[in-house]
C-alpha cells in the first residue's frame, strides 16, 4: 500500500511549484486500488497492508532516507529561489508524513475503512470477497504483514496447494518473499519500470495510463533450476529445487538490502549474481547439504562457502595491486597510503595510547613499516608475501576509513562477523517465519571484507523479541528535525533545542558515500544510529503532554477482515461527506484479528510442491515442449536495452520427423490450442502453411466455431504465389527474431506456421429450449506461431466457471442490459418481467434513449478548428533558415564542454527543442507531426524557433557550418574570451524548462487525435443537447441483449463495430472507473499490434470520479479498450446502410394509441448523422424496394421506386450493373460499380442502398425499357462543395487546407489553380465564375489526391453528395476504392502478413490497427486480397489461386455461374445518351464462382474518353494503369 500512497501523494520530487489537497491524495488511492482490483480480480481474499512501526533492523534504513529525501526538497526550494521563482503560498506535501503515528496516516486510515465499506455494499466485483485491512497502527511491513498471513494459510490442514497469489509492489524483495512461500503459483503485478529517461521527465501517475506487469515467479523457479541443474550429478546428496531456492534467496542477501550493507565491491551491476553463483555451484558438492535449511542458517556450510567467495577479494585486490606496482615505479618505491599515515601520526600524538599500540600487532605505524621493509626487498622475489601485506594493508585502510576505528584488531574482526552473519540469520527468520527480534539491528554503515568472516561455525545465535516501538518513538526515531511538524507539539523541541540530550541524532548536514554504487538514492546516508534507550529516556518526561487525539494515534492496534453479508443494513457516515457521501446501506460486517493469530512456528516447514500435470492459464511454465538450455551473451532485450551479460537461453529441440503440412493441418485446424510459449494463450487455429501451400478453414461469415473429430472442419488448400512464399520467408524470420530477442529462446528451423485467433473472453449464448451456455470467443486478429513453439491437447484449469444456465438466471428483472440491434442501438435499458414471453425466446427491456449531440457540422468544420501543419520548407521560408536547421532544431543538438580540437569530457547538454523522437515514433501534440514521408509543424514550433532564433542566433551559426556534426562544443559557439559558453547553455536549457512546451505529453505517432479547440467545441455541442430522454419498451431476441458480466471482460459487443475520431460511444463495463452507461465521444485512437491493446481516447459528457484530463475539462477523459465500448455512431451507419431487420420483436402498447407511429417518426431522426447518404429502411417482403434519394441529407425523398410492373429508368444502365454481390463486409455506400460509361447530364445520385436484398443475396436482375430520362438533378445548395471536401479530406490526411488562386484571361474566363502543401499543384479548366473554377479545380485536385495518397475510404463518404455521382465514380475507379469504410471482418487465412522490417511480426488490419509500412506504391491496396490474377496467369494456363474469406460458403450455394447467363439483360440507352459498350459484371475478388474462371476474354485497353462526354483529361488518366487484387476494366466507350 505504502507505494500506492507515495505514488498519489508526490508524483513528481521534482516540481517544486506542485501542490495537492488530503482530499485528491484519497481520491486517487481509492482510485488506483479500484484497478488494481479489477486488474487481478480476486476471488477470495485482497489483502491491503499499510506499513505500521517496523523491526528497529529496518527503521535504521528508514531514516536515512527520510533525512535524505527532507534534505533533497530543501535543496531544491533554495533553487528555485535563486532562480527568482515564486513558489506557491500553501505548504509542499511532505512525503515524510507517510510514517506510522502521524496525523496524515490516522485520516487515511479512517478513509481506507469506509472505502472497504463502500466497495463492499455497493459493488457486486467486491461482494464475495474477504478483504483484510491492516493499517499503519498494525506493527510490521506491509508485505510482510501479508506473508505471515499467507504463511498461516498454508498451515492450514485444508489448505488447497493450488491456491494462486499475486502481491503488488515494486521492491525486489517481494520476489525474494514470495519464492520463501514456495508456492507454485504466485505472480507480482508491479508498474512498468523504464530506465534511461531523463531524472525531471514527469512520473506517470493515473493507473489507466501506466503498463503493468505481471512477473511470474512460477516460471522463474523454473529458470532458477535450469541455473544450477549443472550440480545434480555431483552432489551425494538429493538434489531439491526447494532447498536450491532457498540458498538462492539466502545468496541474494549478500549484495545488500535494506537490513545489512552489502558486502565490499560486490555490485550487482559488477556481475556480483553471477560470481555468487558460480561459487555456490563449486562449493555445493563439497559441503554434504544446503545452506539455508528452512530459514535457519547451517553455519559450517555457509562458512565453507564463504572461504571460497573470499577468493573474490584477493582477486579484486590483485587489478588494484597492478595498479600500485605502476605507481610505485613512478615515485620511486615510496608508497605509503595517505589515509594510514595520518591514522598513524594521529596515533603517535595520543600518549595516552602507546601502550596498547604495543599490545597490539595491527598498529597503523608497524603495518607500515612492514610494508616498507616488503617494498624495499621486493629484490629478493618475495612477490606472495609482499601481496598479502598489502591485502591486509589494503583492507585495514577500509576499515579505518569507513569505520573510523584506530585499530583493526582480531577482536574487532571477530566483532564483525558475528554482527554480519547474525544479520543474516535474523533477515532469514525474517523472511520465513516473521519478526524474531524488534529491536535487533546492523550496527555499522558498512560490510566487512569476506575473507574476514571467518570461524563462524561454533556461533550461537540467538535473539531477543522484545517489543516493536510505539508509533511516536518511531517518529522520533527516523524523522529529521525539518519534519518536526509531524511530531506532537510537546516532543518537538528534542529535534531542535540545544539542551536535548538527543540533539546529536539530528544533524542539520551530514555526507553520503556511493561506496561503489551508482545512484544517488543508492548512497550510503552517514549520520548517527539512534540509541533506543537515551530515546526512550529523553522521551519519557513528556509523555504526559499528550492531547487525547495524539495518545489515540500513539497506540497498536489489530488488523480486522471486512465480509459482506446482504442480511446486514445499517448506515455508515463518512468523515468526508462533501466528497465521499455516507454510505446509506451498509452490509459490511468487521472482525478484529488478533496480532498474534498468524504466529507460525520456527520448525514449521513448508508443503512440497503439487507435481499435478493440470495447467493453470496465465501461470506460465517451461513445461510441455521439449528443449534444452545452455547460457550465451545473446543480447536479449530487457527493459527496453539488450543486455550486456549471459542470457539463459532456451532451444527447441526439433522433431525427428519434419511435420508435413497436410498431416498438422488435420490435427490442429478448427481446433483449439495453446501459442506463445511460455506465456501460454489459448487460440483457435484458422489456417496451417508451409510456405508453399495452405490449408484454411472454410467457414460462414461470423462463425469461429471450434471443431472436434466428430464433426471436422471444412478445409480448403490452394498454393502460395511467389509474392506470398516470400511473405511466408519474412513472416518465419520476424517470428524467430521475436523469440530469440524478446523471449531468449531459439526456435529452430520453422517448417510449418500455425494461423491463429486469439481467445478474447466467454460469452453467454442462448440455446434451445430458454438454456444458455458460455461460449469462447476469438479475436478477429490472425497472428502467426510456428507449429514447434504450439502445446495442445494439454488439461487447463478454467477459473470461469458458469453461472448462469437459463434465460431467467441469465436476464432476471432489473438487469442492466445493452442493445447491439437496431433501432435504439446502443441505448441502456433495464429488464423487466418477462415470464410471459421468455419462454418464446423474448426478454422485455425498457430501454432509455437519450438525445445525442449533432457532431455533423463540427466534423464538416473541424479544419477551423485544428491545428494547422506545415512542412519543414514552408517553416524554414518563413523564418529565413534552411530546411536542415528546422528538423535538426526541433529534434536533439547536444553540445559539449570545450571545443571540438579540445573537448572537455563526455558531458553534454541538449539544447534541441525536443519536439520529435523519431526512434520512439513520438510526436508532441499540437506543435508535430508525423506522416509517411516527413514531418510537420505548427506555428507554434515557428513561433518557438523564431524566439529561439532571436535569443540564441549563434547556435543555429555553428550548427548550419558544421550540418555533418552530431555534437557541438561551447568553445566554438562562443569562442570569445569574455564569453561564458557554459552559462549560455545553462541559460538556453533553462528557458527551454520553463517554457510551456516542456509540460506537453509526448504522444506515439501511431496515435489518431483531435486538437483540444476542437474538444472543446465537441464539449460545447454536448453541453447545448437538451439532458432529456424517452423511454421505449420493446420485446428483443436475447442474443441481441449485451450484459455487462465478468465472465464477459475481454468480449467485444459488437465484433463488427469500425471506430473513427467523433464517434459516439457508451460505456459498457462495469465496476469500472468510468460510470456505465456513460456517453461520450471518440477524441483519440491509439493503435496496437494487438486488436485487444487497442486503446480509444474518449471525452465524455459528465465528469466523474477518476477522469483523466485529454486535451479536455478535467476528468472527463479516459481511455477504454474495444471491449469497454459500444460504438454508437456505428450502429446509426448500420442502420441507415444496411437495412438489416432490427431485433424489435413487437412494440408493447404505451399510453396513446399512436405511439408507436411517433416512435418510428423519432426513430429516423436518432442518432442520424448526415455525412451517410441513407436514412433507416424497413421493408418489407411485398413492399417496393427504395433504389435511389435526391435531396439534401435530412429530408430524403425516393427519387424513383422499383416494383415487378415498373423497370428501372434506362439511365441506370450507366451507374449500376444489374447482377453484382454485396460483401458482407461492406455498406453499400462502399460497391464498386463494376461497369461504367459517362451519362452526359450531372446526375446528383447517391450510392444506390440495396433494402429488397438481405446481405450477400444476388440482387435479382431485372429487364430495362426505355424510359423518358429525367431532368437532370443540379447539386442541392444545402450540400457541401467540392472545394470543401477537398478541405476537409486535406485536414483528414493531416495536410494544411488547400490554397486556391484565380488567374483571368484575356477573354474574361477564369481559372483556379489549387496548391495542396503535400507540394500538388493542379489547375483546373476554364470556366465563367470563380465559384465554377474553384469546383471544377478542386475536383480535379482530389482526382490527383487520391490516385497518389492512400485516403481513408471514410474521408470520400460526403463525395457523392456535392458531386455529380458518374463523376464520384470515375474517382471511386481513379482511387480503386477496394477497402469498405467500415474496415474488414474477419481476416481470410490468406492475408498477407507484412515484412516485419524490424516492426513487431504480428499482422492483420482490424480497427485501430497500427498502419503497415507500404510494400507496394502508394495508391494501390496489396492488403485486401492477397493474390493478383492478372491477364499474365489466366493466359497461361495456370489455375488461379482460390481465395475465401469467412463469406463464401454463403455464396458458393448461390448459383452464381447461372446468374452471370441470366444478368445480362439488353439495356436500351437514354434517348441523350451516347451510345454505351456490352456491360460486363464485374468479378470481384469475393467472388469464388468467377475467380476459378474460365478462359478470359480479350480484353480491350482504356481509353480516353473524348470531351464531349464530360470528362476532362488529366495527369492521372495518363498513369500507366495500376494492377489491382483483379484486373478491373471499365467498359470501353464505343465511339
Amino acid at each position: 500500500m505504502n507505494g500506492i500512497i507515495h505514488q498519489c501523494s508526490h508524483p513528481n520530487d521534482e516540481d517544486v511549484h506542485f501542490r495537492i489537497s488530503e482530499e485528491k491524495i484519497f481520491a486517487d488511492i481509492f482510485h488506483y486500488l479500484e484497478v488494481l482490483f479489477r486488474i487481478i480480480k480476486p476471488r477470495k481474499v485482497f489483502f491491503m497492508a499499510v506499513d505500521g512501526v517496523a523491526p528497529r533492523a529496518k527503521m535504521n534504513q528508514q531514516r536515512g532516507r527520510r533525512f535524505r529525501s527532507a534534505k533533497e526538497a530543501e535543496d531544491k526550494i533554495k533553487k528555485a529561489l535563486e532562480k527568482g521563482e515564486v513558489l506557491p503560498s500553501e505548504a509542499r506535501f511532505d512525503s515524510n508524513c507517510i510514517t506510522p503515528g502521524t496525523d496524515f496516516m490516522a485520516r487515511l486510515q479512517e478513509q481506507l475503512k469506509y472505502f472497504v465499506n463502500s466497495k463492499l455494499s455497493t459493488d457486486n466485483a467486491w461482494k464475495g470477497v474477504n478483504v483484510y485491512l491492516s493499517g499503519h497502527e498494525t506493527p510490521g511491513e506491509g508485505e510482510h504483514k501479508i506473508m505471515e498471513f499467507i504463511r498461516w494459510e498454508n498451515t492450514k490442514p485444508d489448505h488447497d496447494p493450488n491456491t494462486r497469489h499475486c502481491l503488488y509492489g515494486l521492491d525486489a524483495d517481494l520476489m525474494m518473499l514470495g519464492l520463501t512461500s514456495h508456492e507454485p503459483h504466485f505472480s507480482l503485478l508491479r508498474e512498468e519500470v523504464r530506465f534511461g529517461g531523463k531524472k525531471n521527465q514527469k512520473r506517470i501517475t493515473a493507473p489507466e495510463e501506466t503498463t503493468f506487469h505481471l512477473l511470474h515467479l512460477s516460471l522463474f523457479r523454473e529458470y532458477i533450476d535450469y541455473e544450477f541443474s549443472e550440480v545434480k550429478n555431483k552432489i551425494s546428496f538429493e538434489y531439491d529445487l526447494e532447498r536450491i531456492i532457498d540458498d538462492w534467496i539466502l545468496m541474494g542477501f549478500l549484495v545488500g538490502n535494506d537490513f545489512i550493507p552489502h558486502l565490499p565491491h560486490l555490485h550487482i551491476n559488477h556481475d556480483a549474481l553471477p560470481l555468487l553463483y558460480r561459487t555456490y555451484i563449486s562449493v555445493l558438492p563439497t559441503l554434504g547439504g544446503y545452506l539455508n535449511e528452512n530459514g535457519h542458517l547451517n553455519l559450517g556450510n555457509f562458512e565453507k562457502y564463504l572461504e571460497k567467495l573470499s577468493e573474490f577479494d584477493r582477486e579484486h585486490f590483485n587489478e588494484v595491486f597492478v595498479d600500485l606496482k605502476w605507481f610505485e615505479s613512478k615515485v620511486g618505491n615510496k608508497y605509503l597510503n595517505e589515509a594510514a599515515g595520518l591514522a598513524a601520526e594521529e596515533a603517535h600524538c595520543k600518549d595516552s595510547r602507546k601502550k596498547d599500540l604495543v599490545r597490539h600487532d595491527y598498529t597503523h605505524t608497524d603495518s607500515t613499516n612492514a610494508c616498507m621493509k616488503i617494498l624495499l626487498t621486493c629484490e629478493d622475489g618475495e612477490e606472495e608475501d609482499m601481496f598479502e601485506a598489502e591485502f591486509r594493508q589494503y583492507k585495514r585502510t577500509y576499515y579505518m576509513t569507513k569505520m573510523g576505528v584506530e585499530v583493526v584488531s582480531d577482536e574487532f574482526l571477530a566483532n564483525q562477523a558475528l554482527c554480519y552473519v547474525e544479520g543474516i540469520q535474523w533477515i532469514l527468520h525474517y523472511y520465513y517465519h516473521g519478526v524474531q527480534s524488534w529491536s535487533w539491528y546492523y550496527p555499522h554503515h558498512y560490510a566487512p571484507f569476506l575473507s574476514d568472516v571467518r570461524n563462524i561455525a561454533h556461533l550461537k545465535l540467538t535473539f531477543d523479541m522484545g517489543k516493536p516501538f510505539m508509533p511516536f518513538q518511531q517518529l522520533l526515531g527516523v524523522l529529521p528535525s525539518a519534519s518536526k511538524d509531524l511530531l506532537p507539539q510537546s516532543y518537538r523541541h528534542l529535534m531542535t533545542s540545544e539542551n536535548s540530550s538527543i540533539i546529536e541524532y539530528y544533524p542539520l548536514d551530514f555526507k553520503t558515500d556511493l561506496n561503489g554504487k551508482q545512484q544517488e538514492w543508492e548512497a550510503v546516508v552517514l549520520i548517527p544510529f539512534i540509541d533506543e534507550r537515551c530515546l526512550l529516556a529523553a522521551m519519557e518526561p513528556y509523555n504526559d503532554h499528550m492531547t487525547k487525539a495524539e495518545k489515540a494515534r500513539n497506540r497498536h492496534t489489530q488488523c480486522a477482515v471486512y465480509s459482506y453479508h446482504a442480511e446486514l443494513d445499517y448506515t455508515s457516515t463518512s468523515a468526508l461527506p462533501d466528497l465521499f457521501p455516507n454510505i446509506m446501506h451498509c452490509h459490511v460486517r468487521v472482525t478484529p484479528v488478533p496480532m498474534d493469530a498468524w504466529h507460525v512456528s520456527l520448525s514449521h516447514v513448508g508443503r512440497s510442491i503439487n507435481s499435478s500435470q493440470l495447467y493453470f492459464c496465465g501461470f506460465p511454465t517451461l513445461k510441455h515442449i521439449r528443449h534444452k538450455f545452455y547460457k550465451k551473451k545473446h543480447g536479449v532485450v530487457v527493459f527496453q536495452q539488450s543486455s550486456r551479460g549471459e542470457n539463459m537461453m532456451l532451444e527447441i529441440t526439433p522433431s525427428k520427423e519434419e511435420p508435413v503440412c497436410d498431416n498438422v493441418a488435420s490435427l490442429v485446424l478448427g481446433r483449439s490450442v495453446f501459442v506463445n510459449w511460455p506465456h501460454l494463450e489459448e487460440a483457435r487455429v484458422v489456417a496451417v502453411s508451409d510456405g508453399e501451400s495452405k490449408f484454411f478453414l472454410e467457414e460462414p461469415a461470423g462463425m469461429q466455431k471450434l471443431y472436434n473429430r466428430d464433426s471436422p472442419p471444412p478445409t480448403k488448400v490452394t498454393y502460395l504465389s511467389d509474392k506470398e512464399q516470400k511473405d511466408w520467408v519474412k513472416d518465419v524470420q520476424g517470428i524467430t527474431e521475436h523469440f530469440g530477442k524478446r523471449k531468449g529462446i531459439v526456435v529452430n528451423e520453422t517448417a510449418v506456421v500455425l494461423y491463429t485467433q486469439l481467445l478474447t473472453g466467454r460469452k453467454y449464448v442462448p440455446g434451445q429450449s430458454g438454456q444458455v451456455h458460455l461460449e469462447k470467443q476469438w479475436a478477429k486478429q490472425i497472428l502467426p506461431f510456428p507449429y514447434q513453439t504450439i502445446v495442445k491437447d494439454i488439461k487447463a484449469f478454467d477459473s470461469s466457471s458458469t453461472r448462469f444456465k437459463t434465460l431467467e438466471e441469465l436476464f432476471p428483472p432489473t438487469t442492466t442490459v445493452f442493445m447491439v440491434g437496431n433501432p435504439y442501438y446502443g441505448a441502456m435499458g433495464e429488464v423487466q418481467e418477462s415470464s410471459d414471453v421468455i419462454k418464446e425466446g423474448r426478454v422485455r427491456v425498457v430501454f432509455t434513449v437519450p438525445c445525442e449531440p449533432p457532431m455533423e457540422s463540427l466534423i464538416q468544420n473541424q479544419h477551423k478548428y485544428c491545428v494547422k501543419y506545415s512542412p519543414g520548407y514552408v517553416l524554414a521560408s518563413r523564418l529565413g533558415i534552411t530546411g536542415y536547421l528546422v528538423s535538426r532544431f526541433s529534434g536533439s543538438i547536444f553540445v559539449g564542454r570545450g571545443s571540438k580540437k579540445n573537448p572537455h569530457g563526455e558531458q553534454k547538454a541538449n539544447v534541441g527543442l525536443n519536439l520529435k523522437f523519431n526512434k520512439k515514433n513520438e510526436e508532441v501534440p499540437g506543435y508535430t507531426k508525423r506522416t509517411e514521408k516527413e514531418w510537420l509543424y505548427s506555428v507554434a514550433v515557428e513561433d518557438l524557433m523564431a524566439e529561439y532564433l532571436d535569443r540564441f542566433s549563434e547556435v543555429f551559426d555553428l550548427v548550419s557550418r558544421n550540418s555533418h556534426d552530431d555534437v557541438f562544443y561551447e568553445d566554438d559557439i562562443w569562442p570569445g574570451v569574455d564569453q561564458n559558453g557554459a552559462e549560455r547553455v545553462k541559460e538556453i536549457t533553462s528557458w527551454l524548462k520553463t517554457h510551456p512546451v516542456a509540460d506537453i505529453a509526448r504522444a506515439s505517432c501511431d496515435l489518431q487525435i483531435l486538437d483540444t479547440a476542437i474538444v472543446e467545441q465537441i464539449e460545447e455541442e454536448v453541453a447545448k443537447v437538451k439532458k432529456s430522454s424517452k423511454k421505449v419498451r420493446v420485446t428483443v431476441k436475447p442474443h441481441l441483449l449485451f450484459r455487462p458480466l465478468e465472465q464477459q471482460h475481454g468480449v467485444v459487443p459488437d465484433p463488427d463495430a469500425e471506430y473513427h475520431l467523433f464517434d459516439r460511444v457508451v460505456n459498457v463495463r462495469e465496476s469500472f472507473s468510468v460510470p456505465l452507461g456513460l456517453r461520450g465521444t471518440i477524441i483519440g485512437i491509439k493503435g496496437a499490434d494487438r486488436e485487444a491493446e487497442i486503446l480509444y481516447e474518449v471525452v465524455f459528457d459528465e465528469e466523474f470520479a477518476g477522469g483523466l484530463t485529454i486535451r479536455c475539462a478535467s476528468g472527463r477523459g479516459y481511455r477504454l479498450p474495444p471491449c469497454a465500448l459500444i460504438n454508437l455512431s456505428h450502429g446509426c451507419r448500420f442502420e441507415q446502410g444496411s437495412h438489416k431487420l432490427t431485433a424489435i420483436v413487437k412494440p408493447q402498447p404505451a399510453a396513446s394509441s399512436h405511439h408507436h407511429a411517433h416512435n418510428k417518426e423519432q426513430l429516423s431522426g436518432l442518432n442520424h448523422s448526415p455525412r451517410s447518404p441513407f436514412i433507416p429502411t424497413q421493408v418489407g417482403l411485398d413492399c417496393e424496394a427504395i433504389v435511389g434519394f435526391s435531396g439534401d441529407n435530412t429530408n430524403m425523398k425516393p427519387l424513383f421506386h422499383h416494383s415487378p410492373s415498373r423497370p428501372y429508368p434506362s439511365f441506370l444502365s450507366t451507374v449500376v450493373s444489374p447482377s453484382f454481390y454485396l460483401s458482407p463486409y461492406r455498406t453499400p455506400s462502399s460497391l464498386f460499380i463494376p461497369s461504367l460509361s459517362f451519362y452526359p447530364h450531372p446526375l446528383h445520385l447517391r450510392p444506390l442502398p440495396v433494402s429488397a436484398a438481405r446481405m450477400g443475396d444476388l440482387v435479382s436482375p431485372v429487364s430495362t425499357a426505355a424510359v423518358p430520362p429525367l431532368q437532370a438533378h443540379q447539386p442541392s445548395s444545402m450540400g457541401p462543395s467540392v472545394a470543401s471536401e477537398l478541405a476537409r479530406i486535406c485536414v483528414g490526411l493531416g495536410m494544411a487546407p488547400p490554397d486556391f488562386t484565380f488567374i483571368r484571361s484575356r477573354q474574361g474566363l477564369m481559372v483556379c489553380q489549387v496548391k495542396l502543401s503535400s507540394g500538388l499543384l493542379v489547375h483546373g479548366p476554364q470556366s465563367h465564375s470563380e465559384n465554377e473554377a474553384k469546383e471544377k479545380a478542386a475536383l480535379f485536385a482530389l482526382q490527383r489526391l487520391v490516385s497518389v495518397v492512400c485516403v481513408p475510404t471514410v474521408l470520400l463518404h460526403d463525395l457523392c453528395v456535392c458531386m455529380p455521382n458518374c463523376l464520384f465514380l470515375i474517382l471511386l475507379c481513379v482511387c480503386g476504392l477496394l477497402i469498405p469504410p467500415r474496415g474488414y471482418g474477419p481476416l481470410h487465412w490468406g492475408m498477407p502478413l507484412p515484412p516485419h522490417q524490424g516492426q513487431p511480426f504480428y499482422g492483420g488490419t482490424f480497427p485501430g490497427a497500427r498502419p503497415q509500412a507500404p510494400s507496394v506504391p502508394i495508391g494501390s491496396h496489396n492488403q485486401f486480397v492477397p493474390l493478383q490474377v492478372t491477364k499474365k496467369r489466366v493466359s497461361s494456363g495456370k489455375k488461379p489461386q482460390e481465395f475465401y474469406n469467412a463469406a463464401h460458403t454463403a455464396r458458393n450455394q448461390a448459383p452464381s455461374n447461372k446468374a452471370q447467363s441470366d444478368s445480362q439483360p439488353s439495356l436500351s440507352p437514354a434517348p441523350s445518351a451516347p451510345p454505351a459498350a456490352p456491360i460486363t459484371p464485374l468479378k470481384t475478388a469475393q467472388d469464388p464462382s468467377e475467380m476459378a474462371g474460365t478462359p478470359s476474354t480479350p480484353q480491350t485497353p482504356r481509353q480516353n474518353p473524348t470531351p464531349g462526354h464530360g470528362h476532362t483529361p488529366s495527369s492521372s488518366s495518363k498513369r500507366k494503369h495500376r494492377k489491382l487484387a483483379v484486373n478491373f476494366e471499365v467498359a470501353k466507350v464505343q465511339e
